[in-house]
């Protein structure tokens, strides 16, 4: 990242309390983050997906820009609402291209190889929307961790930043996140808790 976290965290608290001239200066700052994870995200997508990264980038900042009640922390919560955003901008367009629930006529979209236990035929993103939901209801904190991994593209090390929180419990709620997952979105028990 070329620029400092800090000074990313100072022109957001700028931007929501009004200042326009800091939205300006932000957004050549946080669109090459932005591009970044959504080129870690769309690299993992089909080949020809209709969907490209820039379009992705360009969806998540439009909406972004549209959010007014939000107050910036740092550029940590920057991240996650960002990740949030990409997990919304992708799942609403599968549903708007007619994806099934559990996959449909429509080839899935594969979770990346960490995110998997074992090989299983792709998944669609509306059964993982679906399924983090589910998730979520049992531990917020876990499907946090998928949306910021998976959507977001977010190291370990990021993800723990943002949810403030250590290496290691990331580590396990990952591992936790994906076998549980895997056994709601495929109905089969898997071994790996």
């Amino acid at each position: 990242m070329g620029s400092s976290a800090h000074e990313i965290t100072q022109l957001l608290r700028a931007w929501s309390e009004g200042d326009q001239d800091a939205l300006e200066k932000l957004t050549p700052l946080v669109y090459e983050e932005l591009h970044r994870a959504a080129h870690r995200y769309m690299a993992q997508e089909r080949p020809g997906h209709i969907l490209q990264t820039t379009a992705l980038v360009n969806e998540v900042y439009l909406r972004l820009v549209d959010i007014r009640e939000v107050i910036w922390q740092d550029r940590a919560h920057f991240l996650a609402v960002c990740a949030r955003l990409m997990r919304r901008v992708l799942t609403d367009f599968a549903r708007s291209r007619g994806y099934l629930k559990r996959g449909g006529d429509s080839p899935g979209v594969a979770l990346d190889e960490a995110l998997l236990v074992c090989r299983e035929p792709p998944v669609d993103l509306v059964a993982l929307d679906d399924s983090l939901n589910a998730l979520a209801a049992v531990d917020p904190r876990k499907s946090q961790v998928v949306e910021l991994r998976f959507f977001g593209g977010l190291s370990v090390e990021e993800t723990a930043e943002v949810l403030k929180v250590s290496t290691e419990t990331v580590k396990r709620d990952w591992k936790l996140a994906r076998v549980w997952l895997l056994e709601e979105m495929t109905g089969e028990k898997v071994d790996g808790r």
